[in-house]
């Protein structure tokens, strides 16, 4: 059973709005790479990228709760300052898009029913994922 998830999320648009795609790297409590994946999500910006990257990986959890501790620790990494912000609720959030996308966290983290940490980390410490969205962006259709 896995007792903590270190999420490292990132998203990114070309053009910004342009191409888009969502990074995530996921690591156990050793520091072992348990998933790591980048998808395209279309033409966006980059805050709904980074939102998006969020949501898929709380979506990651839901499905694999078996895997997991009952008093598994989760702790994401973001780094983006404005969204890292506005989900812990420094930031109010005037765009009724990103304000529609923070309700699903909310509504993931709910049915995930543990403790989650959001912590904003510089660009230089988020690599793996953003690897995973250039590696997504670089892909062919």
């Amino acid at each position: 059973m896995i007792k903590k998830l270190n999420i490292f999320t990132d998203g990114g648009a070309r053009g910004n709005p342009g191409p888009s795609a969502i990074g995530i790297f996921i690591k156990d409590e050793n520091g072992h790479r348990i998933a790591s994946f980048g998808k395209k999500i279309g033409n966006s910006t980059n805050n709904i990228a980074e939102y998006k990257a969020v949501i898929y990986a709380l979506s990651w959890i839901i499905e694999n709760k078996k895997e997991l501790s009952e008093d598994v620790r989760i702790d994401f990494f973001l780094d983006s300052n404005l969204v890292y912000s506005q989900i812990v609720g420094v930031f109010k959030i005037k765009s009724s898009e990103l304000r529609s996308l923070l309700f699903k966290v909310r509504e993931k983290e709910s049915e995930i029913r543990a403790p989650i940490n959001y912590s904003y980390i510089p660009r230089e410490k988020n690599k793996e994922a953003d690897k995973e969205v250039n590696l997504a962006l670089d892909s062919e259709p």
